[in-house]
Formats: C-alpha cells, sequence, structure tokens
C-alpha cells in the first residue's frame, strides 16, 4: 500500500470543502454521475474508432446503490460505471492533482457564500472532491480498459490517501462514499431519484438503482424484503427531442448538469436542421463568465457528438474563440464515427455546423438587443440584455477582429459608453443622434472611463455637442483599428460614416468649421500662433514628433495626440509588455493659443523660461493620459521655478536644524 501527499491546492480545496460548503450538498451525485458519463463516453468512443478497444463488448451503463447504516450510522453509497477506467497513475493525477490552471482562481473565488461557493465547484473541474462534503472516507476501485489491474484509492479527505492492487472483473470505476453525519440523507431511494431525475436524467447512458423493498402478505404484516434494479433516467438526449415536448424547466436543469452551473442560463438556442445536412444543436448562455474566459487554456464548455456517441469536448474549433463562454451540445448525423481531431479542423461538414451555429446565435443575441432596446420592452428582456453585455461584451468585440465573415452582425451587437447617454450604447444608436454635418463616428480610448470623460481631448468636442464613445477596455485598442467604417441600411440606402479616435491628429476636422469665414478665422490664428508653435518644437527638440495648434483645446493648455500612422500610446506600452521591441512613439504636441501659460511664451525671450513652459506643457499632456514621464525630478523642478517656489536653502536648514 502506497501512501500519497495531496497536492497543495487539493488540501486547501478539501478543507474548503469541508469547512465552508455545506449548502446544496446534493450537486456531490451530479459530479460523479457526470464523472461516470464521460468515462462511458470516452470508452463508447474509442470502441468504435480504435482498433486496440474495438474488441471490448460494451453495454454501458452507471448503477448505485446504498446501505442504510444501523441507527443512522455507517451508511454507503456507491457509484459503478463499466466505462474506461484508471489505471494507479490516472488515479494520482486526477484524484491527488488538480492540473488545471484555473485552480488557484477557483480558491481565490471562494467565500462565506456558501451555496454560490458550492454551485462553482464543477465550473472548476474538481467536482469529485464535492463528494467530501457528505463522506468521511471515499474508496475508489478502478480497472482501466485493456489492462489487467485494478487498483483501489482511499482518502479521509485530510491526511492524503492511499493507492493498492485491488480486484475488478471488468474495465470501470466503482466509487464508494462513506457517509458522514450531513450524508445519510442520501441513503435513501427517494432523495436519490429525486436528485437523478432532476439532474441527470438526460444522461444517454442508463442509470439503475438498486435497493431493498420490504414485502407484505395479504393482512398487511411484512414479510420479508426483496432486492429490486429500477432504471431512473429517460436516457433520452434532450437536444434530440422536438422542442414542443419540453419545457423551460427541462433546458434549465440540463443546463445544470452540462455546464456545473447551480444557477438557471441566461437563456438557450435549440436548433433541428435537416436537408442537406442534419444536426442538432442545443446552446447555452450562462449568467456569469466562465472563470476561465481570459486564459490562455480555457477549456470549451461545447461537446461534439455524432449519432449520439460522444466524440470531444475540447476542441475549441466547435465555436470562434470569441463565443468561448457558450456551453452546448453539437450533435451531427454527418460525421463519421472514427473522425479525428486533426481532420475536425478541416472538415467541410463541421465547417458549415460552425458556421450556421455562429450565425443563429448572433441572430439570437441581436433579437434579444432588439427587445430590450425597444421602447416598450419588458423588464425581463432588459435585464437578460444587461446582463449579457455586462458579462459578455468585450469577448464579443474580439470577433470584430477575429470573424470577418459575420463583422457586420457583430457591429451591431457591441456596446460602448459614451459623453452623450449613460449606460450602454451602440453604433446604430450614436448615428441616430448625430447632428447634421457630422461625418464621422468619434471615439476616445486608453485609461479607465473616468479618467476618459475628464480628458481635454473631449473639450471642443463636448461645447459642440458632439457624441464621443468612451472605450475603457484593453481590447479596444486592438479592436478599434480594424473597424474602419460602420455602415447602416434604410431600405435600398445604405449610409456609411467613417469611425475615428479623438486620440488621433487630424481628427477634430468636425469641430474645426467648413465655412470660408471658420476656415479665415482658423488661418489668421495659426499664423498668429506660429512664432510660440516653433519656440515650443525648438525647445522639445526629438522628444515631440510635432507641434501643432490646437482646434479642440478650449479649457486645458495642452493635449497629445498621435500620427495617424503610429500604434496609440496604449497600444504600444501594451505591445512592449508583450516583449515586442518597438522604437519610441513620439506624441503630437497640440496647444491651446488662447491659455495663459502659452500666451505668455509670445513676447518670452528667456530660454530658460521657455525650456520650462514648453517642457511642462508636454509633461501635463502626458500625465492626463495616464503615461509615465520620462523625467519626474526634472518635471517637479521646472514646475517649481513656473510658480516662483524659492530655490535657496530648505525650510529645515533656515531654520538651523
Amino acid at each position: 500500500m502506497a501512501q500519497h501527499e495531496f497536492q497543495t491546492e487539493v488540501r486547501e480545496l478539501l478543507h474548503l470543502i469541508v469547512h465552508s460548503l455545506y449548502s446544496n450538498k446534493e450537486i456531490f451525485l451530479r459530479e460523479l454521475v457526470s464523472n461516470a458519463q464521460d468515462a462511458l463516453d470516452k470508452l463508447k468512443y474509442l470502441t468504435v474508432s480504435d482498433d486496440v478497444y474495438k474488441g471490448i463488448a460494451l453495454d454501458p451503463r452507471i448503477d448505485l446503490s446504498f446501505k442504510k447504516g444501523a441507527d443512522g450510522a455507517g451508511s454507503t453509497l456507491t457509484v459503478t460505471d463499466n466505462g474506461i477506467g484508471m489505471n494507479e497513475a490516472d488515479l494520482i493525477e486526477s484524484l491527488g492533482t488538480i492540473a488545471r490552471s484555473g485552480t488557484k482562481a477557483f480558491l481565490d473565488k471562494l467565500s462565506q457564500d456558501a451555496k454560490r461557493d458550492s454551485n462553482l465547484i464543477g465550473q472548476f473541474g474538481v467536482g469529485f472532491y464535492s463528494a467530501f462534503m457528505v463522506a468521511d472516507k471515499i474508496e475508489v476501485v478502478s480497472r482501466k480498459a485493456g489492462e489487467e489491474k485494478a487498483y483501489k484509492w482511499v482518502s479521509d479527505g485530510k491526511n492524503g490517501y492511499t493507492i493498492e492492487e485491488d480486484g475488478r472483473e471488468s474495465q470501470g470505476t466503482t466509487v464508494t462514499l462513506h457517509l458522514n453525519g450531513e450524508g445519510e440523507e442520501f441513503a435513501s431511494r427517494w432523495s436519490i431519484e429525486d436528485i437523478v431525475k432532476r439532474y441527470s436524467n438526460h444522461v444517454a447512458f442508463p442509470i439503475y438503482l438498486t435497493y431493498d423493498e420490504k414485502e407484505w402478505d395479504e393482512k398487511g404484516k411484512e414479510k420479508g424484503t426483496v432486492i429490486k434494479t429500477n432504471r431512473i433516467n429517460s436516457g433520452t438526449a434532450l437536444w434530440r427531442r422536438n422542442k414542443s415536448e419540453l419545457k423551460d424547466e427541462d433546458y434549465k436543469e440540463f443546463y445544470k448538469g452540462l455546464g456545473h452551473d447551480g444557477e438557471d442560463p441566461l437563456f438557450y438556442v435549440h436548433t433541428r436542421a435537416e436537408g442537406t445536412l442534419e444536426y442538432n444543436t442545443l446552446f447555452f448562455v450562462p449568467q456569469k463568465a466562465p472563470f476561465d474566459m481570459y486564459h490562455a487554456d480555457y477549456k470549451s464548455g461545447v461537446k461534439l457528438y455524432v449519432k449520439r456517441v460522444f466524440i470531444t469536448d475540447d476542441d475549441k474549433e466547435l465555436l470562434p474563440t470569441y463565443l468561448r463562454f457558450v456551453r452546448g451540445v453539437i450533435d451531427s448525423e454527418d460525421l463519421p464515427l472514427n473522425v479525428s481531431r486533426e481532420i475536425l479542423q478541416q472538415n467541410k461538414i463541421l465547417t458549415n455546423i460552425k458556421s450556421a451555429s455562429v450565425k443563429k446565435l448572433l441572430g439570437e443575441f441581436k433579437a434579444l438587443a432588439d427587445r430590450a432596446e425597444d421602447g416598450g420592452a419588458a423588464e425581463e428582456d432588459k435585464k437578460k440584455w444587461d446582463t449579457f453585455i455586462t458579462e459578455f461584451n468585450r469577448p464579443l468585440k474580439e470577433g470584430l477582429y477575429q470573424d470577418w465573415a459575420n463583422k457586420d452582425a457583430l457591429m451591431e451587437l457591441a456596446r460602448f459608453k459614451s459623453t452623450a447617454v449613460a449606460g450602454w450604447t451602440s453604433f446604430a444608436a450614436y448615428t441616430s443622434r448625430m447632428k447634421g454635418g457630422q461625418k464621422h463616428i468619434y471615439y476616445i480610448s486608453g485609461g479607465t472611463a473616468d479618467t476618459l470623460k475628464a480628458s481635454p481631448l473631449l473639450e471642443a468636442y463636448k461645447a459642440k455637442g458632439i457624441e464621443v464613445l468612451i472605450l475603457d477596455d484593453e481590447i479596444d485598442e486592438i479592436v478599434m483599428p480594424s473597424v474602419r467604417e460602420y455602415a447602416k441600411k434604410a431600405g435600398d440606402l445604405e449610409q456609411k460614416w467613417e469611425i475615428r479616435s479623438v486620440n488621433r491628429a487630424g481628427a477634430d476636422e468636425d469641430i474645426a468649421g467648413n465655412d470660408e469665414e471658420d476656415k479665415k478665422a482658423a488661418k489668421e490664428k495659426e499664423k498668429e500662433a506660429r512664432p510660440v508653435i516653433e519656440k515650443i518644437k525648438n525647445a522639445l527638440g526629438d522628444r515631440v514628433k510635432e507641434v501643432k495648434l490646437s482646434k479642440r483645446l478650449t479649457d486645458s493648455p495642452s493635449c497629445i495626440v498621435a500620427d495617424e500612422n503610429d500604434p496609440s500610446f496604449q497600444m504600444a506600452a501594451m505591445m512592449r509588455a508583450m516583449g515586442q521591441t518597438l522604437p519610441d512613439v513620439k506624441p503630437i504636441l497640440e496647444v491651446n493659443g488662447s491659455h495663459p501659460l502659452v500666451a505668455r511664451l509670445k513676447d518670452e525671450e528667456d530660454a530658460v523660461k521657455i525650456a520650462d513652459v514648453s517642457s511642462v506643457l508636454l509633461d501635463q499632456a502626458l500625465l492626463v493620459e495616464g503615461l509615465k514621464l520620462h523625467d519626474p525630478a526634472d518635471f517637479v523642478k521646472r514646475l517649481n521655478r513656473l510658480l516662483g517656489a524659492p530655490q535657496g536653502p530648505s525650510l529645515g536648514a533656515a531654520q538651523g536644524k
């Protein structure tokens, strides 16, 4: 018998489960049945796709049984399957360690909110350990398909675990829970049947429950007991049933098992396609974003079946990455059962199913948006849409540069904050509020919403009543350069607007004025400011790409913008953080000729003062954009000189200290 220690993260998890997560204890059975289903799915697939396993006679089933202890103590509950099974190495890897990178994130999310926390267990791939909520000891006996030896894994959930050789007639796994006081209630036929029907009724393999039933004579006296075994699940793949047969509750309970989620889905999309291709799809959008949505090694939430035979749940090609939050099932009638993962990536049938599924999902998202943003929208639709955008707006925006085929649909779905309205707004809503003569859709990016709304770059836009979209998500820096224009159709007519960043030079076109008087006045201002501009340019040298008189500033003395051909300052910082080598992106400094700090340079001849004012104009513009100063000490020194701070001995020295 070999003694093993749990991985550190497993010990932490088990401690939390035992001491904190006593709400909604029944999920343990859902997780154990789900594990048994996965084991059967894997073996069933191998028996039709791998010559090594084709000789195995598989009659897939899951068996449940229980024994009631005397005086309510010593009860056990057993879950058995004849699936793929595990050898010694598999037991150590699957039950002694947690390989998924999200485990630490799971532990960090745990709190005293026991009900919510217990619902998270399955999402993090650690559902087996939930059994320790109801058991003070667990025994696992398993034999891997194609191997002769079986092994027994035993643990009390505290002091590690042991593994030793054991006996088992055929492949599969038996999990025996020695129930504690919290788990005694589950050593009951009615309790087990209720949980299975609610969470696992859809499981495609038969689930049997074995129990003792008392027998009575004609006079009503007990004459003994008989052992009975009954099937307790329907075993019908829910996604293959007609929608007319199903209730909303059926979908919700199916999702909870599929998505390992204790909450109802936000909404679902059930489709059956017949014709050139035959397939069924059932997709769910969860209430909350999956914990690993922004992890490079995120786990796909979609399972692929062929004629009800499970193929894979680890193929990220089933849906595009920007829809990685979707959970569900794709079941094809046309794919071969022995299709490999490599073939899947280039398979035309799956490509067509994927394309149709994406269009269907985006169409459902748009339909929800239209209902929610309609004047007489139901409160339920408003809440759904607000939750959907709050949780999934960011990945949807990724699609704007990933999925050109559906770019127009995604343009209608993306939502942004704005200087004109509270909450979220769309490109369509923005254009409907445009003032006459406005040629472009404007946005500002590169910081928090509060910082961006206070940016001096917006001063003239606000004064002219021009709306600017507030893009405060890091991904916007990547997405928006690829989104050049927005088009809106009205009947046969199509109108297009260029999308421009106010962080860029030349974006102040609409606020400069287009009539002859405006143009003449602008030229006069530029001519008048030319000597000051030259002084600033000479003082700053190669710290800036250019110095210009600003058309967009009304109150602030200066701002910086990026050249049209350069990456934004935030994008450049992100690229450097990812290890890319970039030349310095030099800003264009725009100055407000009417501001006293700038105007004072007109008659200034002192080179030191000109240098101080010029440097402070640039540095404060950098600070407002949230960028680091090259030399903060120099900025403070120059600012103090401009404020007239004394340059003599310190206060302490003056006082003789």
